[in-house]
This record gives structure tokens, C-alpha cells and sequence, in this order.
């Protein structure tokens, strides 16, 4: 496994930082954000956590000890409850804000940048290997533009065993790739191998990965006793189109003004509000490529259907769709 390529020395020059991405289709910076920033947002994600009953109680609550007990996972009702109480958290909003992102961005597209109001928050248990993010490409669920940027942001240091996120580096550079429904994030996974591209290294808190919406990236296991916690922030130009879920809480079927409700006066609400932004449709022929798939996979007792089945119960417009998919999920023991 080969180490990411270290851009930190580049961090301020930006044709050589779209060059580099433009080649790699990623950018790993060491100490771009603040640690203590990262450090206070995680406690309070973890105050959260131990009250869902997801830590330990009688373990320091900085060492993130799981309970195993109180293990779910994206979609499920259970999880997206404690999720929206992180979510609304003002400082997890903010933190994509921070000027040192924002500028690297706005260097590296040569343009003002928009961060997506579609924060996203991660909390990956251990001990569920059949649950780590299967390899994927984030285009699928944002479109708008293919040019649009992930910010993956841990909350602590990512020792090896911890996992960590990898990356199939040049990946970008071919499309979109054949996928099929599987287990985690998004539902789905890339069928190529990519074998000999893929590249990872350890962690430490602050640093930051930067990937293009078409490379192929993947999580690793987590195979300590804590949880892992980090974020996914997406940059684009703000002369780019913009799909409309991008515009939406990720911690569905919340609403802004549900998420903003005990928020201070920030300059945050509706930030995006400000742009006349071109708002692009959905094509919707992947998604219904993999629920179809899901479904035929569930039919057949395939468990790798899982996780597709419970996006299609928790976000599908078709009652009828949801129902099968319900009936189906019924039918199939949950993957451990």
C-alpha cells in the first residue's frame, strides 16, 4: 500500500495545487485545520453519543470506548435521531466555514467557492466490518458538477486501526464506473478492483484529505473499541450548477429552520441564499440502477442487498417501492 502524496508544502500555490489534483484527483494536507476546534466539536459529538448510549458510561468520555449495544447505522430511524442532535450543532456547521479551507479552495479553482449547505457527519462503529463505506464515487449522490470537491475531516488522529479513508489515485479520470448495491455508506460499490492504485496513510488531528467528486475512495475497518468520527464537506465554484439535495440537511427529514432553531445570529442561516445559483435535476438513472439491482439481490436472499433496501424505506417517493423494499428487508438477516 502506498503512502498518500503529502501537499502541505503546496498548500499555497494554486496552479501547482490544480495541477496536482487535475493528476491525482486528490490532496492530502497535514495540520490544515485547528485542532482544538476539532477537539471541542467531538467532545460535544460524544456527549451526544454517550446519552444515545453508543460510549460507555464508565469510561473516560474522551477515549470514544463503544457499547456495542447501542450499534446502528445510516438510514435507520435509531441513528438518524442521535445524528440530528449532532447536526444541529452551530460549530459542525461552522466548521467548513474555517478561512483555511475556504482559501485553499478558492486558490486551487481560481474562483469564489461555495461550501455545500449538505454537511455531512460520520460515526463508524468498530467490530461491523460488513458496514465499512464500500468503494464508491461521490458524483453519484451530488452531481450539480463533476467538479466538486470532498473535504474529508477527522475529528482525532486515524491510527491504523482506527481505518481511515483510502483512495484509488487517477481514478478520476474515467467516468463513472459500474457499480453494483453493497453493504454502508451510499449502498453501493465499484466493481473494478483498481487493484495497485490505492493509496492511504495514518492520520493526526487537523489534517485534512481533498478528493474530486469522481475518484474512488473506500473506508478501511475499524477495528479498535472506539468510534470514528469525522466529516465530509463539499466545495464547488459558485458559477457551477448546484443539485438540489447539496441545498438540503443531510440529517433527513430534518428542515433548516428545525436544524437553526436554537442557533445564535452567526451569518451562517441560509447562507447560500446570497448566490444565484443555477440548480441542476437529478439523474436519476443510478439510483434506480441500484435499487433495481437491490431489489432483485434481496429476492434472491442476497444480504448485500442491505443497505440499499434501507436507503429505498427512507427516502424513496414510491410507497409501493418502499413497501417491497420493506417486505424484502424483513426476509434477510441483518449482516454482522
Amino acid at each position: 500500500m502506498q503512502s498518500f502524496l503529502d501537499s502541505t508544502s503546496i498548500v499555497d500555490n494554486g496552479p501547482e495545487l490544480r495541477n496536482r489534483v487535475k493528476q491525482d484527483g486528490y490532496l492530502f494536507i497535514r495540520g490544515l485545520l485547528p485542532t482544538d476546534m476539532l477537539e471541542s466539536l467531538r467532545m460535544q459529538w460524544l456527549e451526544i453519543a454517550r446519552q444515545a448510549g453508543w460510549v460507555k458510561t464508565d469510561a473516560p468520555l474522551e477515549d470514544a470506548i463503544v457499547d456495542l449495544n447501542g450499534f446502528c447505522v445510516e438510514p435507520e430511524p435509531r441513528y438518524m435521531q442521535v445524528y440530528h442532535n449532532m447536526y444541529k450543532l452551530p460549530e459542525f456547521h461552522a466548521l467548513q466555514h474555517h478561512p483555511n479551507l475556504i482559501g485553499l479552495f478558492e486558490r486551487m479553482l481560481d474562483e469564489p467557492v461555495m461550501p455545500h449547505p449538505r454537511i455531512i457527519g460520520r460515526t463508524i462503529f468498530p467490530q461491523r466490518e460488513a458496514f465499512t463505506t464500500p468503494p464508491h464515487q461521490d458524483f453519484i449522490p451530488i452531481q450539480g458538477t463533476a467538479e466538486t470537491y470532498t473535504a474529508w475531516i477527522p475529528l482525532t488522529d486515524v491510527p491504523p486501526e482506527l481505518g481511515g479513508l483510502q483512495v484509488a489515485a487517477g481514478s478520476h479520470r474515467h467516468g463513472v464506473y459500474d457499480f453494483r448495491p453493497a453493504l454502508g455508506a451510499g449502498g453501493t460499490e465499484v466493481i473494478d478492483p483498481l487493484e495497485g492504485a490505492w493509496v492511504n496513510n495514518p492520520f493526526r488531528q487537523g489534517d485534512v484529505l481533498i478528493f474530486h467528486s469522481m475518484i474512488v475512495h473506500k473506508g478501511l475497518p475499524n477495528t479498535a473499541d472506539w468510534l470514528r468520527m469525522s466529516i465530509d464537506s463539499r466545495y464547488q465554484k459558485i458559477s457551477d450548477p448546484v443539485a438540489p439535495g447539496s441545498l438540503q440537511p443531510h440529517s433527513q427529514p430534518s428542515t433548516w429552520e428545525e436544524i437553526y432553531v436554537d442557533w445564535p445570529p452567526n451569518g451562517l442561516q441560509h447562507y447560500w441564499h446570497k448566490w444565484a445559483l443555477e440548480v441542476k435535476a437529478y439523474d436519476n438513472r443510478y439510483h434506480e440502477k441500484r435499487d433495481r439491482l437491490a431489489l432483485e439481490m434481496a429476492a434472491n436472499g442476497d444480504p448485500r442487498a442491505f443497505s440499499a433496501l434501507q436507503r429505498i424505506i427512507a427516502r424513496d417517493t414510491d410507497a409501493a417501492k418502499r413497501k417491497k423494499a420493506a417486505d424484502l428487508l424483513a426476509m434477510l438477516e441483518e449482516p454482522r
